[in-house]
Formats: structure tokens, C-alpha cells, sequence
């Protein structure tokens, strides 16, 4: 009986460490895994900041572009407001002109008439 017992704890123990060594391979093979996992992912991450930062690079460039262009758009409009008070300006003095042309023309021709 006792060796039939021995013999049994023997073999489970046998067993037992078969199942820990399973278990330690397969331990050691998911920290492969997850260590591969986390290169990838760090991997992925660098690569992503780096599009993350190009994409910025290129809006801000773009954004400077838009701000030269409102800038230039800005000071065109002021000149052409400029521009158009002087017109409306010419205009008024060139009506004024035509309204005493007219007048000394219409005096003239009362002188004429007589």
C-alpha cells in the first residue's frame, strides 16, 4: 500500500511539475508576446506623432499663408476705399465745375438773347 501511494505521489509529482513547466513556457511566451505588442505599439505611436506633426507643420504654414493673403486683401480694400473717396471727391468738384459751367453758360446766352 505504501509503495502503491509512493508511487502515486511520484507520478503526481511528476505530473505537477510537467504542468508548471507548461506553465512557465507559456508565461514566458505571452511576455514575448506582450513585449512584441508594446514595440509595435510604441512603433505605431512614433509614427503617428510623427503625421501628427508634419499634418501641424503643414496647417500652420498654410494658416501663415491665409494670414498674408487677408493682409494683403485688408490693405487692398483700404487703398480702393481711398480710391473712391478721391473719385467721389473728383466727381462733386467736376459736378460743382459743370453746375457754374452751366450757369455762366445760360448768363451768356440771357446776354446773348438781348
Amino acid at each position: 500500500q505504501l509503495h502503491l501511494t509512493m508511487s502515486e505521489k511520484n507520478e503526481l509529482t511528476k505530473n505537477l511539475e510537467m504542468v508548471q513547466n507548461e506553465l512557465q513556457e507559456k508565461e514566458s511566451e505571452m511576455k514575448r508576446e506582450i513585449s512584441e505588442y508594446k514595440d509595435r505599439l510604441l512603433q505605431a505611436e512614433k509614427e503617428h506623432q510623427g503625421h501628427l506633426t508634419e499634418a501641424n507643420r503643414k496647417n500652420e504654414v498654410e494658416i501663415e499663408a491665409c494670414h498674408k493673403k487677408i493682409s494683403s486683401l485688408e490693405h487692398f480694400i483700404s487703398s480702393q476705399k481711398v480710391e473712391i473717396e478721391h473719385l467721389k471727391s473728383n466727381k462733386e468738384q467736376l459736378n460743382n465745375s459743370l453746375k457754374e459751367a452751366n450757369q455762366a453758360l445760360g448768363e451768356l446766352l440771357k446776354i446773348k438773347v438781348r
